[in-house]
Formats: structure tokens, sequence, C-alpha cells
């Protein structure tokens, strides 16, 4: 018997939502809908900095317009909107920040940006003075690693004291042995629909950021515990995202989640081949409303949604 995907729409309150989004969703939507399944609609708003109320209100506005139904949208009829949001779960991530933090998986970074950025760029520069240089991962020419030897451990003590905000770095090479350990294996995988069977590479991250200084996340962590809550089998979003699921891969063995599909298909892109943004209003939904664009041509213009295969139950 085929089981039905879970799938998701998962778009920022950051900004008016294109073409590109409307192909992303019906993706989603129908991958959904054709297994029997559901697509679920999260708001994905942890970015307090950038995200607006009015631009969610648009994103249920837009849906409504397309004619994509998500689990929940016909739910009370004062709001209809059943939506998760990222804002609501800031526990969760907490939690499983934590949990690397007591696993010893990661650490705390004062480094400014600009700083890392002109270490990594002009090792040859003078330092300046907080710098340790000493470290041998001043002189670091791969990923990056071990930044929290960057700095002096008393500029460091300054900065918290002064009430600088760390972000925390995944130890990258300890949290694939720990994977590794876990797995019993000597490799992590996936299966996408569209590329097939997958070996992660999270290695190439080096020790990326898991929880940013000022909104407490990062989109890495967020997004796998997300997407575990919301029980979603089937992860489908643009191939520029690809590079991303090594990492996520990792995520979900260092915390024992369930592994879903992925199928990471084509991008929406402008006459001069370059992909759709948020900056530029002449491809929004907003705007295809007001020329009385139908939905059912624009749908046409775009590529044909990924033929995927239905998984079997075993």
């Amino acid at each position: 018997m085929d089981r039905p995907f879970i799938t998701r729409f998962a778009p920022s309150p950051t900004g008016l939502l294109h073409l590109g989004h409307a192909y992303a969703a019906k993706v989603a939507h129908d991958l959904a809908r054709h297994s029997g399944g559901k697509m679920i609609l999260r708001i994905d708003d942890i970015d307090h900095t950038r995200c607006r109320d009015i631009f969610t209100a648009q994103i249920f506005n837009d849906l409504d317009w397309l004619g994509l139904n998500w689990h929940g949208s016909t739910n009370d009829p004062q709001s209809g909107r059943n939506a998760p949001r990222q804002s609501q779960r800031m526990p969760a991530y907490q939690a499983a920040l934590k949990t690397l933090q007591d696993k010893g998986l990661v650490y705390p970074c004062y480094l400014r940006r600009r700083e890392l950025n002109a270490l990594l760029s002009a090792p040859h520069a003078a330092p300046a003075s907080q710098i340790d240089r000493t470290s041998p991962a001043a002189s670091h020419d791969a990923a990056i690693a071990n930044t929290d030897q960057l700095l002096s451990k008393k500029e460091q003590a300054r900065r918290h004291a002064a009430g600088h905000g760390a972000a925390w770095r995944l130890r990258m090479d300890a949290a694939i042995d720990m994977a590794m350990i876990a797995g019993n294996g000597d490799h992590l995988s996936w299966f996408d629909h569209l590329a097939g069977p997958q070996i992660a590479n999270p290695a190439q991250f080096g020790d990326v950021v898991i929880a940013r200084a000022d909104i407490a996340v990062s989109y890495h962590l967020s997004v796998v515990i997300d997407d575990a809550l919301d029980g979603v089998t089937l992860v489908t979003r643009g191939d520029d995202l690809v590079e991303s699921t090594h990492l996520h891969r990792l995520l979900q063995a260092l915390f024992a989640l369930p592994v879903p599909d992925y199928c990471h298909h084509a991008l929406v892109v402008d006459q001069a081949g370059k992909r759709l943004a948020k900056r530029d209003s002449a491809h929004s939904l907003e705007s295809m409303r007001q020329i009385h664009d139908d939905p059912s041509s624009i749908f046409a213009k775009m590529p044909p949604i990924p033929a995927v295969n239905l998984p079997k139950n075993p």
C-alpha cells in the first residue's frame, strides 16, 4: 500500500511572495495531494529583525488566490489559518541546542562577522589586538573551524561580561564522529526523488553556526526540528538548497530524528536566467493579481511538477 506524503511549504514573511514561491508551493501541494497526503504551511518567522505580520497575512491571501490548500486552512472561519509558526517553537530549538551543548558538540563564538571575514580573507594582515594569532586556527586554510581559539580567553570573557551575544558553532569533526558511532556506519545518506541516493558530506560546512547571536537559532537547526515536529516525510524545495541537506542529515543523526525523502526541484528564473528575489516586485504574486493574471496561466509558464514515485510501506 502506498504511503501518503506529508510535505510542507515554509515561506519567510520578509517580503511579498513571487512566482518562484508559487511554484514551490504548488510542487509541495500537488505531490502531497496526488499521494493522498497533506501539505503543511509553516511560517518561518524566527528572524524577528526582518519578518513582518503584514507579509504573513499576504502569504495566506496569495495561497488562497492560487487555489492551494494546506492542512488546517479551513479550520476556524474567523481566522481560517492553522499554520505553525517558528516564533512559537523557540523552546524546542533551545532544547535542541542544549542537547548539543551537553554533548560538547557546540561552542560559543564571540567573533563578529567582519572580524572573521578579515581573518579568512587576509591572514597576512596586521591582527587586531584582541585576536590570538598564535592559535593554529588563525591560519586554518580549509573550512572554518575552532573559531573559539581565535580570540584570547581574556577577550572572550570581556565580551561576555559586556553582554555581547555569542553565536554557537557546531564542532564539525566531533559531530561527524558522534553521528558515525550512533549510526554504526561510515557515512550518512538520503534519498532524493530526482537525483537518487545521496551521500552526505557535512564536513564542507566547517564549524557552521547553529544558533545566531541575534535570534538564538539558525535556519539549519530550526528547519530540522520543524520537519520532525510536523511529521514531514517528503521535503520539497529548490535545488539551490541541496547543499544544506548535507548538514541537515548530520543534525538529524545527532538528534536521532526520522529521515525524510527529498525532492530538490528546479527554480523559476527570470528572462536573464537569474533566480527571482523578493526585492523584484515585478514578479510578485501581488502584482500578478493587480493585472488580473489567472493563476492557471501563471502555472502554465512554469516547469512541470516533478514526477515522484510514491514510497511503499515495508
